[in-house]
C-alpha cells in the first residue's frame, strides 16, 4: 500500500499554487522523481501458494508485501505514516464540523463514472444548496474545468506519482472553495480502490461508485475499500441491458464485506435513481 511503498512521494500541485496557461497537461508542472538506488537487505518473507499455484502476499502483519523489507518494518513505515495523516484528517474533520458541512469522499476505479455523476448531481444541487468540489488526478486539470462548467467552484489537486488524495492535500485546498455553512463538499479521490480506503481525508463518509461495466465481483476483490464505504452507488444501470452482470451478485456480495452499507443503483445519463441519490444527500446534510 501506499504508505510503506512510497509512491506518494510525486509532484504535487494544487490549482492556485501558480499560474501556467496553455494546455490542462501543462498546467500541472511535471518532472520525473529521481530513483533511488536499490539496496536489498535480507528477504524473509514469502508468498503463500495455493493448490493451484497461485501466489498470495496478502498474508503477514502488514497485509502486504514491499522488495526488502520484513513485516514489522512495514508496519513501523505505515502506522507513522497513518498516524500523522489521522491527526491532520481530525483537525479537517472539526473544521467541517464547525460549518456543519457534509464532507463526501468519492472513491472508484478509473471509468466508472465518477465525473459525469458528479457533474449531473452537481446540476441539480446548485439552486438548493451550496457545493464545492476538490478534484483528484495524478495529472490534468480536466475535471476541474468539467465541474466548473455547472457553476460550481472547484479546485484541482494533481498528486504526481501519488495515487490517493491526502489530509494534507485536503487541509490545502478545502480553504481556498468558497463553501458556505451547512454545504455540501465532494472530493472525488484519484480513480483507485485500493489505497484511498486507508487514507482518512476528514470526510463524513466514503461514497464508493461501481459501474455495471466492472464486473459484480469488485466489492469481493477490493474489500478494503467497500467495509470502508457507507455508500455505493452501483452506476450505469442503464447499460444492462447490453451486458452480462448480475445486480444482486453484486449486492449480496457488497453486504457480505460491508452488512450496514447502503446502496442505490443510479444511471448519471438517464438519470435512473438520481432522486434516491440526492434524498441520501438531504437527510445525511441535514443529520
Amino acid at each position: 500500500m501506499c504508505s510503506t511503498c512510497g509512491c506518494a512521494e510525486g509532484n504535487l500541485y494544487i490549482e492556485g499554487d501558480e499560474h501556467r496557461p496553455h494546455s490542462a497537461f501543462r498546467s500541472a508542472p511535471f518532472s520525473p522523481a529521481p530513483r533511488p538506488a536499490a539496496v536489498l537487505t535480507g528477504i524473509t518473507f514469502a508468498p503463500q501458494r495455493s493448490e493451484a499455484g497461485d501466489l498470495h502476499y496478502g498474508h503477514g502483519e502488514a497485509g502486504t508485501h514491499a522488495p526488502g523489507m520484513s513485516q514489522r518494518q512495514m508496519l513501523d513505515v505505515e502506522i507513522n505514516v497513518l498516524d500523522k495523516n489521522n491527526q491532520l484528517a481530525a483537525r479537517n474533520r472539526a473544521r467541517f464540523a464547525a460549518r456543519k458541512q457534509l464532507v463526501l469522499n468519492l472513491v472508484s476505479s478509473p471509468g466508472s463514472g465518477k465525473t459525469t455523476l458528479l457533474t449531473e448531481t452537481l446540476k441539480r444541487l446548485n439552486k438548493r444548496v451550496s457545493c464545492a468540489v476538490i478534484e483528484g488526478d495524478q495529472q490534468t486539470v480536466n475535471d476541474a474545468a468539467r465541474i466548473r462548467e455547472t457553476g460550481t467552484p472547484a479546485i484541482q489537486v494533481n498528486t504526481g506519482k501519488g495515487c490517493h488524495l491526502d489530509a494534507q492535500m485536503v487541509a490545502d485546498a478545502a480553504p481556498r472553495l468558497p463553501l458556505e455553512e451547512s454545504g455540501i463538499l465532494f472530493i472525488e479521490n484519484v480513480g483507485n480502490l485500493v489505497c484511498p480506503a486507508s487514507f482518512d481525508l476528514g470526510e463524513r463518509h466514503k461514497v464508493a461508485v461501481l459501474s455495471v461495466t466492472e464486473g459484480e465481483d469488485k466489492p469481493l476483490k477490493y474489500p478494503h475499500m467497500f467495509a470502508a464505504a457507507s455508500l455505493m452507488l452501483l452506476n450505469k444501470v442503464d447499460l444492462l441491458p447490453y451486458l452480462n452482470f448480475d445486480v444482486e451478485k453484486c449486492l449480496a456480495y457488497a453486504r457480505e464485506v460491508n452488512p450496514e452499507i447502503a446502496i442505490v443503483l443510479v444511471s448519471a445519463t438517464r438519470g435512473d435513481g438520481m432522486d434516491a441519490w440526492l434524498n441520501w444527500l438531504e437527510s445525511e446534510r441535514c443529520a
